[in-house]
């Protein structure tokens, strides 16, 4: 079967993309490595900035997206992808399983927030433990929060919380900050942001909550404890682009270059959410993603059946 759009991924954007292409009437598969729908929210403890869904969990809401494709008739299929073809005619998806085949791809692989690895790390995200201030900060109003990192999105994130939160430890294992100068400056000059350097977090502690942190000092080689009831990790974000690599053009970061709407270098195939080159990665952006993409492969099918 040559299906006419499979869709890589059932994160919100694969989630939306799937509602639309089947409301659309389109052949369509998603293909998803687990089977749980939802991608990178259903670690999320509390969603409060999805327009209509005030104080939601992540886990829920993502069923909700789910429940949503389930009623329209979507059919999903659990396998690892392991590469992406172009092939004169249709394109092809080779999974561990078996080679599948469709007239248009949409990318909805998403993308991992880069962990620290320390000790309670897993155990305490969503309790605690974000990988998003903006999603996240709101949560910790009058709280003592700490953010690892020393790049704009560290730095950008410290200057966030701080206006909401007591007090703010910006953590970066170097001596100098790698952040615009412009931002270090806002930073150094926020009364209630106190940043501690040549440092890593060496353990995160707390029981169902995040209470503390143990922090180690490279060059003085000693521990110390924090108070704090949130830790906002800011070290780096990778999308999953790995096999879609030699067939898409990527940035320097390894996003995939996609406007707004999602047309790649490759023609019918579309990048959708975390994955594509992108100002904000929110599950918001994501669902209009899903949305964009499908609208352009409709336009796509139309000019290639002509």
């Amino acid at each position: 079967m040559i299906y006419d759009v499979i869709i890589l991924g059932s994160g919100p954007a694969g989630l939306s993309a799937a509602i639309y292409a089947q409301r659309a009437k389109l052949n369509t598969l998603v293909v998803e490595a687990k089977p749980l729908s939802g991608g990178q929210i259903l670690d999320t403890y509390e969603v409060d900035n999805y327009p209509g869904m005030k104080g939601i969990s992540g886990f829920e809401l993502g069923m909700k997206f789910r429940e949503h494709a389930d009623a329209l008739g979507v059919t999903f299929y659990t396998a690892q992808v392991q590469e992406v073809r172009n092939v004169e005619g249709w394109k092809e998806v080779v999974t561990d399983q078996d080679t599948l085949q469709a007239k248009t791809i949409i990318l909805a692989m998403g993308a991992n927030h880069r962990k620290l690895g320390v000790p309670g790390e897993e155990e305490l995200t969503g309790m605690g433990v974000s990988y998003c201030a903006t999603c996240d900060g709101a949560f910790f109003k009058g709280k003592t929060v700490a953010v690892v990192g020393g790049g704009d999105v560290a730095l950008e994130d410290a200057l966030f919380l701080a206006r909401g939160c007591e007090k703010v430890y910006l953590i970066h294992r170097r001596d100098e900050l790698r952040g615009a100068k412009i931002l270090q400056e806002q930073v150094q000059q926020t009364e209630n942001i106190q940043i501690i350097w040549n440092s890593v977090v060496k353990e995160i502690q707390g029981e169902g909550k995040v209470e503390k942190i143990t922090v180690h000092n490279n060059i003085e080689e000693t521990d110390s404890q924090l108070e704090v009831q949130g830790i906002f990790i800011a070290v780096g974000i990778q999308p999953n682009s790995e096999w879609v690599k030699d067939i898409v053009a990527l940035d320097e970061q390894g996003y995939v270059k996609a406007l707004e709407d999602t047309v790649t270098s490759q023609p019918g195939i579309f990048a959708a959410g975390d994955i594509r080159t992108k100002q904000l990665r929110q599950v918001v952006t994501a669902a209009a993603d899903g949305a964009n993409a499908v609208t352009s492969v409709e336009r796509y099918l139309l000019q290639v059946l002509r």
